[in-house]
């Protein structure tokens, strides 16, 4: 519902269904009879918005409500926002075309620690106060969830309170507690205190943390009764758990433009860089009927003809061969794919390759993480080189010509002869084609490699770990061209300046919010983009903060420091992550939850791959 001043801008920017609404299945109600408006806000634009299946959940969860009318919120690009400061309209949320400041919460989703700016810059677009102490009604509550909430300092003085876990419910009760608080007349300050009690929330503003002269920090003190350690919260029965049978259907093409069902959450494996891996913990699936049926009536109701089935290690469904062969009795006559994301070189089998080759044939893609055994050792990959060259032959032997290998250099105790090994085991992928006899005739095999740079994250074995410098980076990127030595093989790279930023905030604390705060001033937004990012500008800001990036990216931590993060729980122990972090020194891999129960703490919850391990070792 775009008023007409907006409505007289679109003529002049890039793509102006970014900005209209009014698409198949969004929702509308009236203003009247609702208690609590949500602005639902992705700090990217729309396309990468629209992909988000997190927001899909919770959207169609909040307006399932009567009382919560949630609408969507995104970042406008360059062009339209230059527009919307010239012509002074504020960020609005699409449904209503209300702006931002109508609403009583403004909730960001956090999935990438360079889209931090893009938060600033939309409360600032919205014109709401971006610090959450001029922030003093009850109301315009800035609140904030996703993966990046695992370390919420280098953000804590914007954000009134962050979600921490999984949002199903935790989300619902804060907004029942605010409407409930509102209604008796409590104050901002007195619904914060009240909220801080809630499992799983986490209010910056009553905690006080101390430093030593060195940088690190010294102490960590809750105030106002708010809970020494923040508990995750995170949903146990995944059959029962809310899944919205209609998506909002884009009016344009969006990033991942198909119908999404998710299968489980968590990983069973452990892999040592990976941050979703450990905070997802435990393993829990959803029955194959529930996914069945689910996908079925999303197709039905969005006319999407791809489902892609959603979670971090799609082979690693207990369930998979069962569950595709009931999705194909109905996707095949109907014209539907079904897309395997995140495939493990040890999972893609003769049957599910089967099963994914029925309507449409796509590039297969795999992530061995490191050229060579001894760093997929290290990082507790657990996958053989054999292994890897196997199923490429088998998916030869199936028709496909294209593969795409996902590697990350930058690995805690890397060398460049493992830098090498990237190269060379993309070499033996593409010799693997030309010895398979089933091959497709007369088609030449494409080997893309992809070498992302190292970020160590929170709640990881890898979080003690320094990041190697942008220079080192460079000199890996070079290793690996020189150790090419075929037109077959692409290598993609990026860029190490943008995740020397990214870890300068994965590891970050409090004091970044000075940064933050002169960034936001000086219009800083889209870091996540080539088009925007600069990182010379944000290295003059932190000069004139007085702060040293490399104390956060480039630094060994040491086992006993106090982490920015120690706070909050995941339940993963941080003994568990230390005894992982002393065994990759070692080159000593551990087996996966399905294998063996190694302790991380996670069987805490009663439910889950782990618990029932556990339980049937007893």
């Amino acid at each position: 519902m775009i008023n007409k001043e907006v409505e007289k801008l679109l003529l002049k920017v890039q793509k102006p269904g970014r900005y209209v609404g009014g698409e198949l299945n969004e929702v509308i109600k009236n203003k009247k009879d609702v208690d609590v408006r949500f602005a639902f806000c992705f700090p990217d634009t729309y396309e990468v918005g629209m992909s988000h299946l997190g927001m899909k959940i919770l959207y169609g969860l909040f307006n399932k409500v009567p009382y919560i009318w949630c609408e969507r919120v995104f970042a406008p690009w360059i062009d339209m926002e230059e527009l919307m400061i010239k012509h002074n309209i504020p960020l609005y949320a699409l449904e209503s075309g209300d702006p931002i400041s109508d609403f009583d919460f403004i909730g960001f989703t956090l999935q990438y620690e360079l889209s931090f700016s893009n938060m600033l810059n939309m409360l600032k677009l919205g014109n709401i106060p971006i610090k959450s102490s001029d922030r003093t009604e009850l109301k315009n509550i800035v609140c904030a969830g996703g993966p990046c909430a695992c370390n919420p300092e280098p953000i804590a003085d914007f954000v009134d309170l962050f979600f921490i876990g999984e949002g199903e419910e935790v989300d619902l009760e804060v907004i029942e507690l605010y409407r409930k608080c509102r209604k008796e007349g409590k104050s901002k300050q007195e619904f914060l205190q009240l909220a801080a009690q809630i499992e799983g929330v986490y209010v910056p503003s009553l905690y006080d943390v101390e430093y030593n002269e060195d940088g690190t920090i010294k102490s960590f003190t809750p105030n106002c009764d708010a809970p020494a350690v923040i508990h995750k919260r995170l949903m146990l029965q995944m059959d029962d758990v809310y899944y919205p049978e209609n998506f909002v259907v884009p009016n344009i093409e969006i990033v991942h433009d198909r119908a999404v069902q998710e299968i489980f959450r968590g990983c069973i494996r452990g892999c040592r860089f990976c941050q979703a891996g450990f905070i997802y913990r435990p393993v829990r699936e959803k029955s194959p009927e529930v996914i069945d049926e689910q996908c079925h009536i999303l197709c039905n109701n969005t006319g999407y003809d791809e489902v892609s089935l959603s979670s971090l290690s799609s082979s690693d469904y207990s369930q998979i061969v069962p569950l595709l062969e009931k999705l194909t009795e109905w996707s095949k006559d109907e014209k539907v794919s079904i897309s395997l994301p995140s495939l493990r070189v040890d999972g893609f089998t003769d049957e599910i390759m089967n099963k994914i080759k029925t309507v449409r044939k796509s590039g297969l893609t795999f992530a061995p993480e490191a050229g060579s055994q001894r760093m997929r050792d290290v990082i507790n990959k657990n996958v053989e080189e054999s292994e890897l060259l196997k199923t490429c032959a088998t998916a030869f032997d199936g028709g496909w010509t294209t593969v795409k290998l996902y590697f990350m250099i930058g690995l805690p105790t890397e060398t460049y002869d493992d830098v090498a090994d990237i190269a060379n085991l993309g070499q033996k992928v593409v010799d693997t084609y030309y010895q398979c006899p089933n091959k497709p005739k007369g088609k030449s095999v494409r080997v893309t490699v992809s070498a992302s740079c190292f970020v160590p994250k929170p709640f990881t074995p890898f979080q003690w770990e320094p990041q190697d410098t942008r220079e080192v980076f460079a000199s890996k990127q070079q290793k690996i061209k020189d150790s090419i030595t075929t037109r077959k093989i692409q290598f993609n790279y990026h860029d190490a300046s943008t995740s020397y930023l990214e870890a300068v905030f994965a590891r970050g604390d409090r004091k970044l919010c000075k940064a933050m705060e002169l960034a936001c001033e000086r219009g800083f937004h889209f870091d996540g983009w080539g088009d925007c990012f600069d990182l010379d500008k944000w290295l003059e800001i932190f000069e004139e903060c007085g702060i040293d990036p490399t104390f956060y990216a480039n630094r060994r931590r040491s086992f006993d420091e106090i982490l920015p993060w120690d706070h909050i729980d995941y339940g993963v122990t941080k003994n568990y992550l230390l005894k992982e972090c002393q065994k990759a020194y070692n080159n000593t891999t551990t087996p996966h939850c399905r294998l063996k129960c190694s302790n991380c703490g996670a069987a805490k919850y009663g439910k889950g791959v782990c618990f029932e391990k556990r339980k049937n070792m007893v």
